[in-house]
């Protein structure tokens, strides 16, 4: 997760844009390296990655606050204390930023979840580890934040394009688990409907759980589990 943004950093609150946004000059300095010999391209400092982390994190503090209407670079750099200049000068615009949001929160949801079915052990033992994910509370940072990113991403092509390739790494672990049931079973089955089954299902009970506590989330995606697996015959 992304550090929370902590007060102005002298060396980057000086505005470096004398022109255009995103113009590098002055303390620019704090985001690029000289260039390496041969690789074409330069590094980005240690300083440019502070920055770059502030401005993701007070980026996530404003849309998980519920305050995406309100959501520009000029906010993101005052609430972070850096420059508007240098927030240009690493993101191009807001869309730029919600990207960057976007990647950033995948340690927080997939990863866990790429980890636990690409884990040891058999189908069961991993099946069991991806039930346990599913079923613990998500933050509420992290689910105002999937609310923020999916209003946003009606109204702008790029976030949607990049939620959109979220959700499909997210929905190929479940399908990466079922592929290891017909593995294990010897047979043929295709195991991509299976997966993209349970994670429409895993969808719809968060959705219905965010809004009726009574659902028995955890029993309801056993069974469902449960009755696809047994759709994969052993050979």
């Amino acid at each position: 997760m992304a550090t929370q943004a902590t007060g102005a950093d002298p060396a980057t609150t000086q505005d470096p844009a004398t022109g255009t946004p995103g113009a590098a000059t002055g303390t620019a300095k704090d985001a690029t390296a000289p260039r390496t010999p041969g690789t074409g391209r330069a590094r980005t400092s240690a300083k440019g990655e502070q920055t770059r982390a502030r401005l993701i994190a007070a980026a996530r503090i404003l849309l998980a606050g519920g305050e995406a209407g309100r959501f520009t670079t000029r906010n993101v750099a005052a609430l972070s204390g850096v420059s508007h200049g240098m927030c240009h000068y690493h993101f191009a615009d807001r869309t730029d930023l919600i990207v960057a949001v976007v990647a950033d929160i995948r340690p927080e949801w997939i990863t866990p979840l790429e980890e636990a079915v690409a884990g040891p052990g058999g189908y069961a033992e991993r099946a069991e580890r991806v039930l346990t994910l599913l079923t613990r509370p998500e933050s509420p940072d992290l689910a105002r934040l999937h609310a923020a990113l999916h209003w946003l991403a009606l109204n702008d092509e790029r976030v949607r394009v990049a939620l959109e390739a979220e959700y499909g790494r997210w929905r190929s672990c479940f399908v990466r688990l079922f592929r290891a049931l017909v593995d294990e079973r010897g047979g043929d089955t295709d195991p991509a409907p299976l997966g993209e089954a349970f994670a429409a299902a895993v969808d719809g009970i968060a959705a219905i759980g965010s809004l009726d506590g009574t659902v028995d989330g955890t029993r309801v995606l056993r069974t469902l589990l449960d009755s696809l697996a047994s759709t994969v015959p052993h050979r």
